[in-house]
């Protein structure tokens, strides 16, 4: 059964290798599982990025520590559907509780194109998204859009901005002949913000919310 999560990272805190998932429940989990083959996951909070224990966690096995490590080994490394992982020769079975894949009835967008065209067109070399790069790009789309500017002067609202600006970027991007539909914009941009908690679109929502202001002050 593959996962929707990050690479694995190897923690130097215990003997353990992590990534970062989509939950079943919604959002983001980190994941840790020891060499022994037991493991333990720690929700996070999209708004604060703070990490909760999922069920019983042993915390002489699994301190703090060890999950604020793999948070900051996998901030911004991407998703993609992957399989179980082997350690020390032994294959960790998935179990079969909330925290391993995400819902069935809502569709993976690290599987569609445009999502695999902005990973690997903003990527490090480290394999890490350059949020910093990816904004500055879609700022630059933005400023020169006609559509946007229209929008802009008929008082839209910034998430329907936005989400037109990453529409708009993503099509192109992925070279597709038909742009994604309004729900899938939505899950494209939730499961780049679980990847870069503090949203990936961070500078582009502000540069909109520039936008906006200016257009709001010419009318005064």
């Amino acid at each position: 059964m593959n996962i929707i999560r990050t690479q694995a990272v190897e923690l130097s805190v215990i003997p353990a290798l992590a990534y970062k998932q989509k939950l079943s429940t919604g959002g983001a989990g980190i994941k840790i599982l020891r060499v022994e083959g037991i493991s333990a996951v720690c929700t996070i909070n999209k708004r604060t990025t703070e990490m909760t224990p999922y069920g019983k966690v042993e915390e002489d096995l699994f301190p703090m520590e060890a999950f604020d490590e793999a948070y900051e080994l996998t901030n911004s490394l991407p998703y993609s559907a992957r399989g179980n992982i082997k350690l020390s020769a032994i294959e960790v079975a998935q179990s079969e509780d909330v925290t391993e894949d995400a819902p069935a009835e809502q569709v993976d967008m690290t599987l569609s194109p445009e999502y695999k065209a902005i990973v690997e067109r903003y990527s490090d070399e480290k394999g890490k998204i350059n949020y910093t790069l990816m904004n500055k790009d879609f700022i630059q789309f933005a400023s020169k859009s006609k559509i946007v500017a229209n929008m802009v002067e008929a008082g839209a609202g910034q998430d329907e901005i936005v989400e037109t600006v990453v529409k708009s970027r993503a099509t192109e991007i992925s070279r597709q002949k038909e742009s994604l539909d309004d729900e899938s914009v939505k899950l494209l941009i939730e499961t780049l913000d679980e990847i870069d908690p503090r949203s990936a679109f961070k500078e582009l929502k502000n540069h909109i919310n520039r936008m906006l202001a200016k257009q709001r002050g010419s009318r005064k």
